[in-house]
């Protein structure tokens, strides 16, 4: 990728404290949303995640951090800055303001507005205070055990997260959750699939506007965010996990779908091409 653009200043680096402690709490009137977008990559059983309850907070770690966490950060502001011209200019065409979200990095474990979080849950976003998290070398793990390398395909990790905070900034996230209260299983896990989905569609319009007007893709960028999109799709990760597929189980999508939404986004770079909601869109 060319990133030779500005930094973005809504980069929260708490990566120089660990925080003890097992479980999270997942807090506010969008529980089920939030618990689905935290499991992420890992196809994590949402029930999983609440064993043991809610952790408290002990005395941290301090670690110190070298050129390499320096370089992890700028990477992310840069990238991050990028989703901000993007969408700021998104928002303006639409006649609406874009509110920023702030990425946060940490190491092992941190508090969010949706609760203690581990890293092994994956990258997430917490509707609840509009805030992005990754661990970098956990995310760096995941790439790799998934053979999804590449900066590109770390890009559309975080492009796919900023993706939520475009949702809720739009009200989609709420209104899913309103649907979702009255049902349950595989109706339920089907509206989610579709949030996703979107997720993945507005990344592909970010990397389409972004390359449209400061050319930062290079050769080979575009296929390693199709094999990201690929790699974490549900049939996949359920059948390196556990053998076997529950296609009434996905949460994000199986990885044709996922492809297909992420290449949807890029060959358009039109908001208006995302609509996962549209009957029988996945």
């Amino acid at each position: 990728m060319r990133l030779d653009g500005p930094e973005s200043r809504n980069v929260e680096d708490r990566r120089g404290r660990r925080i003890g402690g097992r479980g999270v709490a997942v807090g506010g009137g969008l529980g089920g949303v939030v618990l689905l977008l935290i499991a992420m990559f890992l196809g994590v059983d949402p029930g999983l995640l609440l064993e043991g309850g809610p952790a408290p907070q002990q005395p941290g770690v301090q670690r110190q951090q070298g050129p390499e966490d320096e370089a992890g950060r700028r990477f992310v502001a840069q990238v991050l800055g990028e989703t901000e011209q993007v969408w700021q200019a998104e928002f303006a065409r639409l006649g609406r303001r874009y509110e920023e979200p702030t990425l946060v990095l940490f190491s092992g474990a941190t508090q969010s507005g949706c609760g203690f979080a581990q890293a092994q849950m994956g990258p997430f976003y917490c509707p609840m205070d509009r805030k992005v998290y990754i661990d970098l070398e956990f995310m760096a793990d995941l790439q790799r055990r998934l053979r999804a390398g590449g900066d590109f395909a770390a890009a559309y990790i975080i492009a796919h997260e900023v993706g939520h905070h475009v949702q809720n900034l739009f009200g989609v996230l709420q209104q899913v959750e309103q649907v979702r209260r009255g049902r349950s299983g595989a109706a339920s896990n089907a509206l989610q699939v579709r949030v996703e989905l979107q997720a993945d569609c507005l990344a592909g319009v970010w990397a389409r506007r972004a390359h449209e007007t400061r050319n930062i893709l290079e050769r080979g960028d575009i296929e390693e965010g199709l094999n990201a999109a690929a790699a974490v799709g549900d049939d996949r990760i359920q059948r390196a996990g556990q053998g076997y597929v529950v296609p009434e189980s996905f949460t994000h999508g199986s990885s044709a779908q996922r492809v297909q939404w992420f290449r949807r986004g890029l060959e358009t770079g039109r908001l208006e091409a995302c609509d996962t909601f549209s009957a029988g869109a996945p």
